[in-house]
């Protein structure tokens, strides 16, 4: 028998290995960009600013100080700490923010948030009532600004998907061309005339096709997923890190063994001192060596803080130090020979055939770090009402922030591909990329002084450091990267314009729908009390309204049934809301309420989701719905006082036992025939099934074996709602038209504009609530605003 001290150790052991194999598994997913970046750091520097080789040992400070501030000691050190039970990225402190200062703007009244309760599912640490958050929460304007930046850092994190793929793609095939140019000529001709030629035909053809060819073969990869392709991203990058960590090491003893005692910050001080345009120009480059980082925060959901610590100061922070000091050594010894700043100069000969090839490989893994956090910023966007309906994929059953987004990322390859063909030059495109960088970390910095103060609950001193220590420091590096807006820097303002425009004017028609169902809703009492007037018949089957609205009944129903009185003889109104926590636990999910006499069988059902859930792209949604009613039906009567008509009071389901008193689902496998139940059930992932037959697993209820113990009351609306799920389903939806009444202002005209043109260009309702088309009723109203 072992001891306990025999199994503590193998625990132990145990959670190392863990520890160890996510490590490895992160430097491919997490750290691919920050790893890539020797490709184009030095590599943007225009060659006329780099004038001296003090000015290198300057750079190289700046560099390893840059690394040291920002991606160790404020992201590995600070910024992990602030995660959203477990969740990282800009959306997790925003839902931190709407959770502890109350600044959210989701589209919900005060009643839902009463309704919902979400305050019970993520405890607060709100102990005290400090004057910053009461002049938050009193202030509207606050609210807007803390929404605007949460959506500015999602744009820029978009611009980030779109430029760095570019980016380190040109950058590793200019490399590549290089070398090629240095080869190939000696090899045809002896003649110093044809040398020439054949070198300029290769710095002209070969690296934006060969940059072209890879962007579109990565791009076209994404369907597989991110749990496919990303098995070989980590060696791929371990080779890449420890290849240019050896070379790097080679060239600091070879070039320029002194290059190390030029990390002292006094060489930034001599920087500073003898500033001018040009020279302070060269920080816009600089700021690349951080781009990534953002990473180490976004993609804590799919890893550990401590194996994302481990790895990045054990790996990937001594490794690239030696990369930059390698290059710095060269630099500062070779100022003389041609493209001496770009790294494929810095690799001896007999390694230029392995640095080809890896580089070709890093620069394309290392790109889709970018790509996937922009699919896991835009999933997030459409829980907050602020992007158009897309399509999304889940590419892995076990990790929730696995996902592939087509539309999306079809627009990511078109954007990158006209970055790559237009500009043609690593140098302006890699001076878009650092604004792009600098102004996503500025977000993060502003976001998190909040979190500091509102959230962490420290003085205010404390938060105030925070944010000027290094919102200073990244304000300086935005202020080079602003020097180079007409040289490139120009086209993220472009990207930023489009995407901006695209999630504001959706969260603002988004927002004036919702007022508009506000304004125009009815009574519960009101459907009650009109429908022995109109002579309303109930059809057998269920009808599922979908409505934003938590309290009353929505005004496209009203018009409904008053002009088609009929209805059927179980309603149930399905509200999603999503709230500010990354996820919702199952059985906290659903919650269920009456409306009206038992006798009229019409129940509300709120469907509570985070973020990062994607419960709307289940299969057998309806069929949770049915049985939280069910479940809710057979504890109404133990709750009945929390049960008043009036209220609406609403209850959560789903903790009953497997042999409780709610219904028991059975599976059988039918054929799934086009004119048959293929028109009750949702439709599936894939389109094999509205082109053929197939097997379709359709779930039936029936009564639990304790049945006879149930009150009869309770039996028989069981029995009732299982006959009107065999009978068959309608899905009600409104469709709502907006109109901006005459006189508006022009940003109002324009973004329901913009919001009209994106209704008509994405996703249908039906679609993504995987609604069958023959049991759809779209009830159209139009709204005035």
């Amino acid at each position: 028998m072992n001891s306990p001290l025999h199994h503590d150790d193998e625990v132990k052991k145990k959670t190392w290995k863990q520890t160890v194999l996510l490590s490895f598994q992160i430097v491919g997913i997490v750290y691919g960009q920050l790893s890539t970046a020797p490709l184009y750091v030095f590599g943007t520097m225009r060659v006329e600013d780099l004038a001296s080789q003090e000015e290198v040992y300057e750079i190289f400070s700046f560099i390893f100080w840059t690394l040291t501030i920002i991606s160790l000691l404020k992201y590995a050190f600070i910024v992990l700490k602030a995660d959203d039970n477990g969740e990282g990225g800009t959306f997790a402190l925003y839902s931190l923010l709407c959770r502890n200062a109350k600044v959210g703007l989701f589209p919900c009244d005060r009643s839902t948030n009463e309704v919902m309760l979400y305050e019970e599912t993520s405890p607060s640490k709100i102990n005290t009532d400090s004057r910053a958050r009461r002049a938050i929460e009193k202030h509207k304007i606050g609210h807007y600004l803390i929404l605007f930046l949460a959506l500015f850092g999602s744009c820029m994190t978009i611009g980030d998907a779109v430029l760095t793929p570019a980016l380190s793609v040109l950058s590793a095939s200019a490399g590549v061309q290089r070398s090629l140019s240095d080869m190939v000529p000696r090899m045809f001709s002896k003649s110093q005339h044809t040398q020439e030629s054949v070198s300029e035909a290769l710095k002209r053809y070969v690296p934006v096709p060969t940059a072209c060819v890879i962007l579109v073969g990565l791009f076209m990869l994404q369907h597989f997923g991110t749990r496919k392709i990303g098995f070989m991203f980590a060696p791929i990058i371990a080779v890449w890190l420890l290849f240019v960590g050896v070379v790097g090491t080679y060239n600091v003893f070879y070039w320029d063994v002194k290059i190390i005692n030029k990390i002292s910050p006094v060489y930034m001080f001599k920087f500073i001192t003898s500033i001018n345009i040009g020279r302070w120009r060269l920080l816009g480059s600089v700021i690349l060596c951080v781009a990534g980082s953002e990473a180490m925060f976004a993609d804590l959901g799919h890893f550990s803080k401590k194996s994302i610590k481990i790895t990045f100061i054990c790996l990937i922070y001594p490794l690239l130090i030696l990369c930059y000091a390698g290059q710095a050594a060269y630099i500062s010894q070779n100022m003389h020979a041609q493209y001496f700043n770009h790294l494929s100069e810095s690799m001896p000969r007999h390694c230029k055939h392995v640095y080809i090839v890896l580089s070709l490989l890093s620069s394309a893994v290392g790109s889709q770090a970018t790509i996937t956090a922009s699919f896991s910023i835009i999933n997030q966007c459409l829980a907050l009402n602020c992007f158009p309906r897309v399509k999304v994929v889940h590419t892995s059953k076990t990790i929730h922030g696995q996902i592939y987004i087509p539309d999306v990322n079809w627009l990511l390859m078109i954007f990158s591909l006209i970055v790559t063909v237009g500009f043609r030059d690593i140098v302006k495109i890699g001076n878009a990329t650092g604004l792009a960088i600098i102004c996503g970390m500025l977000v993060t910095t502003s976001l998190m002084s909040l979190i500091i103060a509102l959230y962490w609950e420290k003085n205010f001193i404390v938060s105030a450091c925070f944010f000027l220590c290094f919102g200073f420091l990244e304000a300086a590096y935005l202020s080079a990267c602003l020097l180079q807006f007409h040289k490139g820097a120009w086209y993220l303002v472009v990207l930023l314009a489009v995407s901006m425009t695209i999630m504001l004017s959706w969260h603002y028609g988004t927002m004036k729908k919702y007022e508009f169902d506000l304004q125009n809703k009815v009574s519960t009492d009101w459907l009650i009390e009109v429908s022995p007037g109109l002579g309303i018949s109930r059809v057998p089957g269920i009808g599922f309204i979908y409505t934003d609205i938590v309290a009353g009944i929505p005004a496209f129903f009203s018009h409904f049934i008053t002009n088609l009185p009929a209805f059927h003889q179980v309603l149930i109104l399905v509200s999603f809301k999503s709230i500010p926590v990354p996820y919702i636990p199952e059985s906290e999910r659903y919650l269920i309420g009456r409306i009206g006499p038992k006798d009229y069988k019409i129940y509300r059902c709120i469907v509570r989701c985070g973020y990062c859930d994607h419960i709307r792209d289940t299969g057998d949604f309806e069929e949770q719905i049915i049985r939280s009613i069910g479940e809710f039906i057979s504890i109404e009567q133990s709750d009945i006082e929390s049960m008043v008509p009036p209220d609406e009071r609403m209850i959560v389901v789903g903790n009953s036992a497997p042999d409780g008193n709610a219904l028991v689902p059975l599976d059988e496998l039918d054929s799934c025939m086009v004119n048959n139940e293929c028109q009750i059930n949702p439709v599936g992932d894939t389109l094999e099934s509205t082109s053929r037959p197939s097997k379709k697993k359709k779930v039936r209820f029936m009564l639990p074996a304790n049945s006879p113990k149930m009150q009869p009351s309770v039996r028989k609306e069981l029995l009732e709602l299982i006959d009107a799920r065999e009978s068959g389903s309608a899905y009600f939806l409104g469709q709502s038209h907006l109109v901006v009444r005459d006189g508006s202002n022009f940003l109002k005209k324009f973004l329901i504009m913009a919001y009209r043109f994106s209704e008509k260009n994405c996703r249908e309702p039906p679609v993504a609530l995987k609604i069958p088309h023959a049991a759809l009723v779209e009830v159209g109203m139009v709204c005035t605003i």
